[in-house]
C-alpha cells in the first residue's frame, strides 16, 4: 500500500450525488382512493426506475482485502440496507491475492481492494471485469486526481479507495535541524537514528529522487547509481520494518522515520509535536482501489457495495478509519476538521509520481540492491 500519481490533474469532475435505497412496494389488495391510486402509480414508476439501476440484491458478498480496511459500522450498514451478508477475507501481500485470483481464474471473490501496480497485472491477465456504472451512481464523487492512472487509464475497472503518501516524520528538537528533503536523511546527524519502511521500490526510489531521477526509470546505470547512493544511507538506519514502524519515533528510539500514511497519522496522534516533511524532490503516491474479479459469484452486490462506500458520509467514515488520503472529493467536507489536514491532499502538492511496474531486468536490479542495503544496515 503505498506509492504515487504520475501527474496531478487540475480538472475537477462534476459531483454526482444520487443515493438512496428503495423499499419493496406494498402489494395490498384493499381498495384505494383516487389519490392513493395516483401515489401508487408514481411509486411504481419510481421503483421501476430504481430497479433498472439497482437490481434486487441477495446472497453474500465475498470481500477480499487486507485486514482492518473497513469500520465495522460501515459493513453492518451495508448488510442492513441490502440484506447481503459480507464474508470478509484478508491477505497479507498483493502478490498472494493475485496468485489466488489466478488459481480461481477470477472466481470465488466478488470484490477485491488492492494496490495499483498489482491491479494493472490482474487487468492484463483478464481477471477483472468492467464496472457496471449504471449501478454505481456515485461514481462522480471520485476526486479526478485519482482517476485515469496507469493501471486503469479509462476508469472502467476500478474505484479508488484511498491514497498513500509516504512521508518523513521527525522530532525537530532531537534532530537539531529542519528536514526539507529526502537528501536530508543522509545527514550524519541522523546516524543510527532513522527508521524506514520495508518497501524496496519506495526506498530505492527516494535515492533516485535525490539524483533527480524518476521512481520508474528503467536505465540500469541510473538505478545502480541510486543503489550506490542508498548504501551511503546505511549508517543512519536503525530499523527497516513495515509493521508499526511509527512506534520507534513515538517512543524516541529514533529521531526520524520514513513512514506510510497510516503510520504518519498514528505517530501524530500519539505525539502532535512531531514534524512532518513533504520532500522537496517530489512525492510518491500510491492508490488502493476496489475491483470486481472476472468471474465474481455476485457482481451485482459488489457494484452495490462500491456505490455504497462512495456515498460522501460513508466514504468519510472509511477515510478516517484507514488513515489514508481521501479519494472522494464529495467526502472531504465530512472529514473531521482536526483530521482534514492529514487526510486531504494539500493544494501545495503539485508534483508527484506513482510507482509503476517496470521491466524484469530493472526490477531484479532493485531487488539485488535492496538485499545488499539490508545486509549493510544489519
Amino acid at each position: 500500500m503505498k506509492k504515487l500519481l504520475a501527474t496531478l490533474l487540475t480538472t475537477t469532475l462534476a459531483v454526482t450525488m444520487i443515493t438512496g435505497c428503495g423499499n419493496s412496494a406494498d402489494n395490498s389488495t384493499s381498495p384505494a382512493t383516487e389519490t392513493e391510486t395516483t401515489q401508487a402509480a408514481d411509486t411504481a414508476e419510481t421503483t421501476t426506475e430504481e430497479t433498472a439501476q439497482a437490481p434486487a440484491l441477495s446472497g453474500e458478498l465475498n470481500l477480499y482485502t487486507w485486514d482492518g480496511m473497513f469500520p465495522q459500522e460501515v459493513l453492518d450498514g451495508f448488510e442492513q440496507q441490502t440484506g447481503v451478508k459480507i464474508n470478509y477475507s484478508n491477505f497479507d501481500y498483493d502478490e498472494d491475492m493475485l496468485a489466488k485470483l489466478e488459481e480461481t481464474e477470477g472466481g470465488d471473490y466478488d470484490l477485491v481492494i488492492a494496490d495499483d501496480y498489482i491491479i494493472e497485472l490482474a487487468i492484463k491477465e483478464g481477471l477483472v471485469q468492467k464496472l457496471n456504472k449504471d449501478q454505481i451512481t456515485n461514481f462522480g464523487n471520485i476526486n479526478s486526481l485519482y482517476q485515469g492512472q496507469f493501471y486503469d487509464t479509462t476508469d472502467e475497472y476500478t474505484v479508488p479507495y484511498g491514497a498513500g503518501i509516504p512521508l518523513i516524520v521527525y522530532d525537530k528538537d532531537a534532530v537539531g535541524f529542519e528536514i526539507k528533503s529526502y537528501a536530508d536523511l543522509w545527514n550524519p546527524a541522523l546516524e543510527g537514528n532513522l527508521a524506514v519502511i520495508g518497501n524496496y521500490r519506495v526506498i530505492d526510489g527516494i535515492a533516485l529522487k535525490t539524483l533527480g531521477e524518476s521512481f520508474n526509470t528503467e536505465d540500469l546505470d541510473t538505478i545502480q547509481k541510486a543503489g550506490d547512493k542508498l548504501m551511503e544511507l546505511a549508517p543512519n538506519i536503525r530499523l527497516i520494518s513495515d509493521s508499526n514502524t511509527q512506534d520507534y519515533i513515538v517512543s524516541g528510539e529514533v529521531t526520524a522515520a520514513f513512514l506510510y500514511t497510516s503510520q504518519v497519522n498514528a505517530a501524530l496522534d500519539a505525539n502532535p509535536d512531531l514534524s512532518v516533511c513533504y520532500p522537496s524532490e517530489g512525492l510518491g503516491f500510491g492508490i488502493m482501489a476496489g475491483f470486481i474479479p472476472s468471474q465474481a459469484p455476485n457482481a451485482d452486490a459488489a457494484n452495490a457495495f462500491l456505490n455504497y462506500i462512495l456515498q460522501p458520509e460513508v466514504s468519510a467514515q472509511c477515510t478516517e478509519y484507514i488513515g489514508y488520503y481521501s479519494t472522494n472529493k464529495a467526502a472531504d467536507e465530512y472529514i473531521a476538521p482536526e483530521k482534514k489536514d492529514r487526510l486531504v491532499v494539500p493544494d501545495s502538492v503539485t508534483e508527484g509520481e506513482i510507482i509503476q511496474n517496470i521491466s524484469q531486468e530493472a526490477e531484479d536490479l532493485h531487488a539485488e540492491i535492496w538485499k545488499k542495503f539490508q545486509t549493510a544496515c544489519n
